[in-house]
């Protein structure tokens, strides 16, 4: 009998798909049943093929050989993976097989996963689409119920493929231009630039800013306080002088009240969460990196179940989706959800007008929870945390409004006036659900937080004290990866024409909800960006490829215009063919722009350190995870590390040590200055019970790493097998 070949993109969902139709035996790299055989991809199986398979001479990295151009991309297997694609190759083309159900990731690059995969396998038989946002049992049953014909998303696919054909030929002809041209490892693309350039204009903007000192005069009238405000509205005086006139006018006087106003005001719940807006909360509240919180979202999908679909630009659900709510919230409905869950059940009808519009709803919808019931017993830490985000935003967007009264008084000394105002809260709504501490602070120092006592328009009172505050203004902020998500969705500022603007913000920002925590960790990756703390600060190397760079690569425009073409070659409304041709012919203006470019690139961190392969002097950079040496030359590649940031804590501040050193002069190091040996640690750290078990966390952390030379990594690990 003719079976369905079922292409998911991970094991894990394959092995959810075949439970739940039945697909039993074992096969090779495959799950078989009386209907269906599911198989599975590991990623990419296929990709776009290197340089060096169009022309040996691209084996070396030459000006002369550039651009690289081919006629007709190729494609080629992963080497890691091969063994995988070949399983899957054979049961494409198996006679066994009657028809194919790609069950990839419901997404322009999941289209593109199947599709390469179908094309270097030379499969041509029947398609189907299975289009689903959640895995659980109930969704994967509705959905192979309702398969969509492959036909449908072939538009899908050619945007996919021109998205990755173009990247390939900007991507790596710049890559290998700059490279060349000043003798160092740099790289650049239509995404990682702007966003980098972003970062390097904000830096520049702070070391160019000079603070200025103000002053503000504030009254104190018993139980509440009042900011003086001149004229023109204006609270901050810059002469010292002017404060002190104000201050010694109003001392030891009484007020009158002249104006009271009292406004009913309310606020919306938020809407549901879009990746972007949860790794920008996960940032602020946990200090979570983008590319963990989706690494964690993708386990509460994939593994758990309890959320739906992670890489969405929504923030809204359909109609259709909104009848599935009570079975979601009779789902969460469990320990601190639990009440507040029960009380939304009660409710009829339920209030969805704050999170149903279908007009704001793409290929998929808002994160909300399934219907799947939730064990938080059976979630890691971090885990809970995203999980706990994501289901009290949901509940929130199904609350009342936050409802209150908003009193704003006037108080006259004099021809001085004083403003100030409070808040009395009538209905808490969604506010509930969060700690009030957690809010930002008021604009005006806090004044909207007191609680003003029942006065009437004439009353007076007695200025009790005065005091004038000193301050001065601030620079902009550094970006953190939650700011720095902000600006890549929204980077219209970047922008002077109102035409690129609004094609920006069309096309949905730099990047996409997918793509921005990569983009963000190839910066780091690079040694284009740092942190330090939250604060995201640009090297010396990343400052200079914003300046040796063509201008327009380092525009925010130009992935708005790539995009908005990108998207009406999925909606059949441009031809992809066409684009690439514009994208061969971009990739020759740049590479000649990199050829006539005269600012010369500078190692600023060279160090007096020969490199052991290749002899060339080694740089000093700081990595993720502490600081290394790496060499300069792109093809030698070498790299060792000086130090790496563990999980063992520091006994005084608790921050996370760094280990220096080698052999015997292994040690410590914290930046509150507590030092410790290796020895006397482990001594220590082995009667507390604790030692192993946090090296051994960071020895997983490192495996997780591409490989490089660090010899701190291998002592631990020796340690780790003496202490077994």
């Amino acid at each position: 009998m003719a079976k369905a070949l079922v292409l998911a993109e991970k094991p894990s969902v394959a092995r959810d798909l075949a439970r739940v139709l039945g697909c039993k035996r074992g096969g090779n790299g495959c799950l078989i049943g009386d209907k269906y055989i599911v198989t599975w991809a590991l990623g990419h199986l296929v990709t776009l093929a290197d340089p060096e398979a169009y022309d040996d001479k691209y084996q070396q990295w030459r000006m002369e050989d550039l651009p690289m151009l081919p006629k007709r991309m190729k494609l080629v297997t992963i080497p890691q993976t091969g063994k995988q694609f070949r399983a899957v190759s054979s049961l494409l083309n198996s006679s066994e097989v009657s028809s194919v159900i790609i069950a990839t990731d419901a997404g322009r690059e999941g289209e593109l996963v199947a599709r390469w995969i179908l094309q270097k396998a030379g499969c041509r038989k029947p398609l189907q689409r299975l289009w689903i946002s959640s895995q659980t049992d109930k969704a994967i049953r509705e959905g192979f119920a309702n398969l969509k014909p492959g036909a449908q998303y072939e538009n899908l696919y050619r945007s996919a493929q021109s998205r990755a054909e173009a990247d390939w030929l900007v991507g790596l002809n710049v890559t290998r231009a700059l490279t060349c041209k000043h003798g160092a490892q740099l790289s650049a693309g239509r995404v990682q630039t702007p966003t980098l350039a972003m970062i390097v204009r904000r830096e520049e903007e702070i070391q160019q800013f000079r603070p200025k000192e103000y002053f503000t005069v504030k009254a104190s009238f018993g139980s509440f306080q009042a900011l003086y405000k001149d004229a023109k509205q204006q609270a901050r005086m810059f002469d010292p002088a002017d404060a002190q006139r104000v201050a010694e006018a109003v001392r030891g006087k009484r007020a009158t009240v002249t104006e009271i106003k009292k406004n009913y005001k309310f606020q919306a719940p938020p809407a549901a969460y879009d990746l972007t807006e949860l790794q920008r909360d996960a940032n602020k509240k946990y200090g979570y990196s983008a590319k963990q919180t989706l690494s964690l979202m993708q386990a509460l999908y994939e593994t758990h179940k309890l959320l739906t679909y992670p890489r969405t630009d929504s923030r809204y659900i359909t109609k259709d989706v909104a009848a599935t709510l009570g079975e979601r919230l009779r789902a969460i409905a469990v320990g601190p959800y639990k009440e507040r869950a029960a009380a939304l059940l009660r409710q009829r009808p339920l209030q969805t007008k704050y999170i149903v519009k279908d007009a704001a709803v793409t290929d998929h919808h808002a994160i909300i929870p399934t219907e799947q019931y939730v064990d938080l017993n059976k979630l890691t830490n971090d885990e809970r945390h995203i999980y706990d985000l994501v289901v009290r935003r949901f509940l929130a967007v199904l609350s009342a409004p936050f409802e209150y009264d908003e009193v704003q008084m006037t108080l006259a000394v004099g021809p001085h006036r004083f403003y100030t105002k409070g808040k009395t809260v009538r209905v808490p709504g969604w506010k509930a659900l969060y700690d009030a501490s957690l809010e930002e602070d008021d604009a005006e120092e806090d004044l909207g937080a007191q609680t003003l006592p029942a006065l009437t328009q004439g009353t007076t009172l007695p200025v009790e004290a005065v005091r004038i505050v000193a301050g001065k203004t601030a620079p902009p902020a550094r970006y953190t990866e939650a700011t720095l998500l902000t600006a890549m969705e929204h980077p219209t500022g970047e922008v002077g024409n109102a035409a690129e603007r609004s094609a920006l913000q069309s096309a949905g920002g730099l990047g996409t909800p997918a793509t921005r925590a990569d983009i963000i960790e190839k910066l780091f990756d690079a040694f284009y960006i740092e942190r330090r703390g939250k604060e995201i600060h640009p090297t010396s190397k990343g400052k200079q490829l914003v300046r040796i760079v063509p201008e327009d690569l380092r525009a925010a425009a130009l992935t708005a215009r790539w995009e908005q073409q990108l998207a009406l070659i999925a909606a059949g409304k441009a031809d992809s063919g066409k684009f690439i041709e514009e994208m061969r012919r971009y990739a020759a203006s740049l590479v000649q722009d990199v050829r006539a470019g005269t600012v010369e690139y500078q190692h600023d961190n060279v160090t007096r350190t020969p490199c052991p392969q290749c002899g060339k002097y080694l740089l000093e950079v700081n990595g993720k995870k502490g600081r290394m040496l790496i060499c300069r030359d792109r093809e030698c590649g070498y790299r060792k590390s000086l130090s790496v940031i563990t999980n063992a804590r520091c006994p005084n501040c608790h921050k996370k040590l760094e280990l220096r050193g080698e052999g015997e002069k292994r040690a410590f190091y914290c930046a509150c200055g507590y030092r410790e040996k290796l020895s006397d640690f482990e001594k220590r750290r082995q009667t507390a019970g604790g030692g192993k078990r946090d090296v051994a966390n960071y020895l997983q952390q490192q495996q997780k790493q591409k490989p490089v030379s660090n010899p701190l990594a291998d002592q631990l690990a020796k340690w780790m097998e003496e202490n077994q």
